[in-house]
Parts: C-alpha cells; structure tokens; sequence
C-alpha cells in the first residue's frame, strides 16, 4: 500500500504472549516497517498496543485522526494461531483465540467505523482463512474465530452499505510467514507440513507468499485496481 502513496498507521502488540507461544513481531519490526515505509515517501506511524484492549485502539485512532484527518482502510490482520483439541483447550486458550482473531477487529472497527460514516467512505478488510470456510483437524477455536469473521463482514456490509463503506473478507491457505514457521517449532514438523495442513487451494505449491495476500488486500482496497487489471487480462486473451 505503501508503493501505491498510501499512508500507514501500524499497531501491533510487539512483544511474546504465553498463549500461541511462537515468536511474535517486536518493537524492532515496528520500527524497521515505519523506516521502510517511510523510504517510499509516505508516513507511518507506529503504534504498540493489544487489540483485545480498547483504551489502546482509541489511543492509536487518535493519534491516527489527529496525524492524517481521516482513516479510508482498516485491515483487521491480527491473529493467531496454534493445534488443540476441543475437548483438551483451556479456557484461557480458547479466549486468547477468540478475543485476538474475533473481538480484536470488532474492537478496532467499531472506533474507526464511526469516522468513515462521518466521511461517507471507508474500506474494512477483515483477514479470515480457508479455516473459515470448512473444518478443521486440531483447529476448532481458530476456525470458530475464522468463521466469526465472515459473519461480521457480511453483517457490516449490510450496515455500512448506505454510507458508501465497503465490507470484505479474505480467505487465504497457509502462507509463508513467521506464524507458519511458529506453528511448525510447536508441532515438531516442517514448515511444509504445517502449510499442507490448511491447504484449502487448487494450486499446487504448498503455500502462498505474503505479497500474494497483499495485492489481494490491494485489490479489494482500490476497485480500480481490479478493473485495471481485468482489462489487461481481456486484452491479453
């Protein structure tokens, strides 16, 4: 997004929880994203916070109103993720999930909503997963919370429709990413194997990049990218 001019307010818990227990992103990551964002021209803003806690959303949307004067995207991408089942999770582990991968967007949203209405423009993104759209082996609370999103989408969609605000979710498999290689420590398996597990794609690779994710997100965020590139694929055919 940042490529394409747009500004970026960053918020990320940045330190270990005890619950997933993988290495999460830190202080370091934040700072290094806001100085290569800034590289390409554009602002960042970092913000350390939870997103389960919601004096730390409002404090990072304040900051983020008084920077830019308007917020235009949210992308709800915070989550976790990790193997139990149903019957051996804890409560705590169970919540953790819920109130990290559901509550956490519905807590961002609900704090930035307000100010898209106001401007009578926005889009939401939520980042779900092939998990919210099937079963799981191991994986009930992260598919529950996969499935929670979806359901607050197309709620949204219907609520913020008349105030020009666009509601999407994403879907993606097992991506390359930290969290994968998290997972795959925890189990002791391959990276491979863990992102075979949530394979819900017809391609055959064993996972998909994170940049695959990203010009999705981008996609849905700017619709005259879609159009741009269908063009050129009619041409093309």
């Amino acid at each position: 997004m940042a490529k394409e001019g747009v500004h970026i307010v960053a918020f990320d818990i940045a330190k270990q929880l005890n619950y997933p227990g993988y290495k999460l992103g830190s202080e370091d990551d934040l700072d290094s994203l806001q100085k290569e964002v800034q590289q390409l021209g554009v602002n960042c803003i970092i913000c350390k916070g939870d997103v389960r806690k919601d004096a730390d959303i409002t404090a990072a949307v304040s900051e983020a109103q008084s920077t830019f004067g308007r917020l235009d995207i949210l992308f709800n991408n915070a989550g976790i993720c990790a193997y139990g089942l149903a019957y051996e999770l804890t409560e705590e582990e169970w919540d953790a999930m819920i109130d990290i991968n559901l509550k956490g967007a519905w807590l961002a949203a609900r704090r930035i909503i307000p100010l898209m209405i106001e401007q009578k423009s926005g889009v939401i993104i939520n980042n779900s997963s092939v998990a919210g759209l099937r079963g799981m082996n191991r994986l009930s609370h992260y598919a529950a919370s996969k499935w929670g999103l979806i359901g607050l989408t197309k709620s949204w969609a219907i609520e913020l429709a008349p105030y020009n605000i666009r509601v999407l979710s994403i879907h993606p498999t097992g991506v390359n990413t930290p969290m994968n290689d998290g997972l795959a420590e925890l189990e002791g398996a391959t990276p491979k194997e863990i992102a075979e597990r949530s394979a819900g794609n017809l391609l055959n690779v064993p996972w998909v990049e994170p940049e695959d994710v990203a010009n999705t997100t981008m996609i849905y965020s700017f619709p005259q990218l879609w159009s741009l590139l269908h063009s050129k694929l009619y041409k093309r055919k």
